[in-house]
């Protein structure tokens, strides 16, 4: 007799359950490389308008004006407060242990080399970057944006590439003021808990903190301005709905400037101070 035929053993899995997996896998991935790439796209053609000159000027300066009034007051504050903090963790351990000579060039190291530009451009992030979203989100979803193409306006040189530029101007000068206003405030919480006297910490200040430590320290805020920019008006021009999805583009841009930064800080760092044994280029 003929041996019966044996059967293809059976999936566990529904055929559409199986597709309804991949499918939950695959749409996160595709989401995410088609925000990379729109990402890359606008910045890229952004940098081209901005390096050969053709942008608005005007705009540019309303931009930088605007970015840097509306966040001044937050990062200045915030850095304030963390050079305090870290005057107040380390100024009596020293004193006690007679490493207060030290303590002056510690805090200005830590604020300018890390503390300065991250918080900076956290608190524009928050504060103008969240504007910039939301301002072109909103163009986009009534149909303006639209409007500026069919009168052969480019949105990217029109609308974007300024306000790269202007996040680009405005996060080092904030940056500088930030990280003078966090030195500063180290310096009175040291005297008022360890007694260190304010020339004793300026002459640390001076002695430690180098001229590289401020130019890598601006090159960063540079950086981090175009990042900061570009990203949100690249989610912002991406968006799709109603004035709902306003909100979540403002979120998500918030979200991701403040990973994004911190990603590239780990590499700028490791680029400017990790090749190098004392920091000095």
């Amino acid at each position: 007799m003929p041996e019966p035929k044996s059967q293809p053993a059976k999936s566990s899995l529904p055929t559409q359950a199986r597709s309804g997996v991949v499918l939950g896998i695959e749409a996160p991935v595709l989401d995410f490389f088609e925000a990379a790439g729109t990402l890359f796209l606008t910045t890229w053609e952004s940098l081209r308008y901005i390096i050969t000159f053709r942008f608005d000027v005007m705009k540019t300066l309303t931009q930088t004006a605007a970015v840097g009034f509306d966040s001044m007051g937050m990062s200045m504050l915030i850095c304030l407060i963390a050079g305090s903090v870290l005057a107040l963790q380390t100024a009596d351990k020293f004193a006690q242990t007679g490493a207060d000579a030290y303590v002056g060039g510690l805090v200005a190291l830590a604020i300018v080399r890390e503390i300065g530009p991250i918080f900076t451009c956290l608190a524009v992030g928050a504060r103008a970057g969240t504007a910039i979203a939301a301002e072109i989100a909103n163009m986009q979803v009534t149909e303006q944006i639209d409007a500026l193409r069919v009168m052969r306006v480019n949105p990217v040189r029109y609308l974007i590439a300024p306000r790269i530029l202007a996040c680009m101007i405005a996060l080092p000068m904030l940056t500088i003021l930030g990280e003078v206003v966090a030195i500063i405030g180290g310096m009175l919480v040291a005297q008022s808990v360890a007694r260190l006297h304010y020339h004793k910490y300026i002459e640390s200040v001076l002695l430690y903190l180098k001229p590289y430590d401020i130019r890598v320290s601006l090159l960063k805020a540079v950086i981090f301005g175009l990042i900061l920019g570009a990203i949100s008006c690249t989610v912002g021009i991406s968006t799709k709905g109603g004035a709902q999805d306003v909100g979540r583009s403002t979120t998500k841009a918030v979200v991701w400037i403040s990973i994004i930064i911190i990603i590239a800080d780990f590499f700028l760092t490791w680029i400017f101070f990790g090749t190098t044994l004392d920091g000095n280029g």
